[in-house]
């Protein structure tokens, strides 16, 4: 295994200025506005030193809830021994994901990796132990997002991406990593099998396939399942995995949602101001802030539904079509603070008032959210978390490294043409007998340069010559582009195979026009490289610049 290439974020699809900023901050000057917004260099060691540090009662309250997860997911010797280092007085480095199918996509695998790595770096940095953990948001209720994971597939021929699926229904918004399998609350044992046995098929059958059923067995929760998936794929690693919805964590977070409840109005117009301070700087905010905004979401007692807690004009709070006072709420927080849950800007304030978080590892939206996020940091924690970027990576399998190579192909030649179709005609282009490349080169330059002179002689004459002249160069030469995409063209209709090996390459690296990472799922290279994998991810993962990585397997 060998990294072969890596890019500059600013050449990748969908990555917006604030996160690009972000990664460049430290040359860059204060009227970007993102050195005030976040409080350390992502891509140095610094905030290791000045990590924050729990009670001693805190500290043992904390390490006995995850030591008593660690049982349920079955974690290895390492993740025990960092639970703990915790109970000493180690510090965290965070990260976290919604639980989603099979574990979700690759990112998921590249943020746990991030963690780990970070972890180690610090540790060495610092002198002071710090513990990679792993939050999963199995609060959230974004059902068609966690119920799929997707896989590379082959039917009839052709390769395509199949999205499997449980079919999970469910009436009402529903905490996802609450969803029980092999039952009536969640998925059937039918679909569960069914959807076992289709991924086990895409799989080839590998060594994943057993843990995916020793981890999704009925009985299992969406939260249960994806925990143990992730335990055991960085056992050897000491990877914390954690489900804060429980009464146990929500307990030791609990001022910082009685903080939300009782200043509402305050940090709904420190929101709003951040909001408009970004905007100013030529950003805009990742979550929308409105008049009735709230940060908590509530679990309507009977039937567990979980609704967005707004507060109203006239005062007091509605949860779907129930009111509620704040005195309610705050005994709702006394006696059921699972009830009570953060939305995405107070999640983060609300997992570093129960962790040692010396950093959190994200992806570019959550980058994002710390812009916003900040303000209530800030307000109620009176400190602010350094934020890391994740790794970014594609990985590529052998027989994908090699069919690069035959054709001279990399990675950015792939973000350039975006279809297979484009692909194909750039290798058809390259693949054009080389008396066939000099004839159409030579009598391009040729005639560029005798365009270039007629104009310019033209110009000299009069403007309207010369503007003239310039429109009908401009038609010559996109006829002459037209005959080389016409030679193009000749040699993938030639050339079948081109057309297949375009359509693989896209496939597997560029997915329906998405970034690899975003798309199919970590098990797939899993099956592939079964352990070997999670260590690769973490020997590149140490995010010293803002770049995307290539890597080889």
């Amino acid at each position: 295994m060998e990294e072969i290439e890596s890019y500059p974020l600013s050449t990748l699809p969908g990555t917006t200025a604030l996160f690009r900023n972000f990664t460049k901050m430290a040359a860059l000057p204060d009227r970007t506005g993102v050195r005030r917004w976040y409080p350390a260099d992502p891509f140095s060691l610094g905030w290791a030193a000045s990590s924050p540090r729990l009670e001693a009662e805190r500290r043992l309250e904390l390490a006995s809830a995850l030591a008593e997860q660690a049982k349920q997911m079955a974690a290895g010797p390492a993740a025990l021994a960092n639970i703990a280092s915790l109970r000493e007085g180690a510090a965290a480095v965070v990260t976290g994901q919604q639980v989603s199918l099979f574990g979700g996509p690759l990112l998921t695998l590249l943020k746990a990796a991030t963690a780990v790595r970070k972890a180690q770096d610090a540790t060495a940095a610092s002198g002071r132990m710090h513990v990679p953990i792993f939050w999963m948001a199995s609060e959230d209720h974004d059902l068609a997002e966690a119920d799929q994971v997707a896989l590379l597939s082959k039917t009839g021929g052709r390769a395509s991406v199949e999205t499997l699926r449980l079919g999970i229904e469910v009436s009402r918004p529903l905490p996802v990593g609450g969803l029980r399998l092999g039952d009536g609350g969640g998925a059937s044992k039918e679909s569960l099998e069914v959807t076992l046995d289709r991924a086990c098929a895409l799989l080839g059958w590998s060594p994943i396939c057993d843990l995916l059923r020793e981890c999704y067995a009925p009985g299992a929760t969406m939260a249960s399942a994806f925990g143990k998936l992730l335990s055991k794929i960085f056992a050897a690693h000491g990877l914390v995995v954690m489900d804060a919805g429980s009464r146990a964590f929500h307990a030791m977070g609990a001022g910082v949602l009685r903080a939300a409840l009782e200043r509402s109005d305050e940090m709904r117009e420190l929101l709003l101001q951040r909001s408009l301070e970004l905007e100013e700087h030529g950003y805009h905010a990742q979550v929308l802030v409105t008049a009735d905004h709230s940060l908590l979401f509530l679990l309507d007692q009977e039937s567990g539904a979980r609704r967005p807690l707004l507060r109203l004009e006239q005062g007091g709070w509605k949860a779907g079509a129930k009111a509620y006072t704040t005195a309610d709420l705050l005994e709702v927080l006394a006696t059921e603070p699972e009830r009570l849950s953060p939305n995405a800007l107070l999640r983060p304030v609300f997992q570093d008032a129960i962790l040692p978080t010396a950093a959190y590892v994200g992806g570019p939206a959550e980058v994002a959210y710390f812009a916003q996020a900040e303000v209530l940091y800030r307000q109620i924690l009176g400190r602010v978390t350094p934020v890391l970027p994740r790794m970014m990576a594609t990985l590529v399998e052998p027989a994908i490294a090699n069919t690069l190579a035959a054709h001279e192909l990399r990675f950015s030649d792939v973000l350039e043409a975006k279809t297979a179709a484009a692909l194909a005609q750039k290798m058809g282009a390259r693949a054009m007998p080389i008396e066939g490349k000099r004839k159409l080169a030579a009598v391009g330059n040729t005639l560029e340069a005798e365009l270039a002179a007629l104009t310019a002689y033209m110009a000299s004459l009069s403007a309207e010559l010369g503007r003239a002249a310039g429109v009908s160069a401009s038609k010559m030469r996109y006829q002459m582009n037209r005959l080389r995409r016409m030679a193009a063209n000749f040699e993938v209709q030639k050339e079948s195979s081109l057309n297949r090996h375009a359509a693989a390459i896209m496939l597997n690296l560029f997915p329906e026009g998405h970034l690899q990472e975003r798309v199919l799922g970590g098990i797939w290279f899993l099956a592939r490289h079964d352990e070997d994998l999670a260590a690769h991810l973490i020997q590149h993962a140490s995010v010293e610049r803002a770049e995307h990585q290539v890597l080889s397997l």
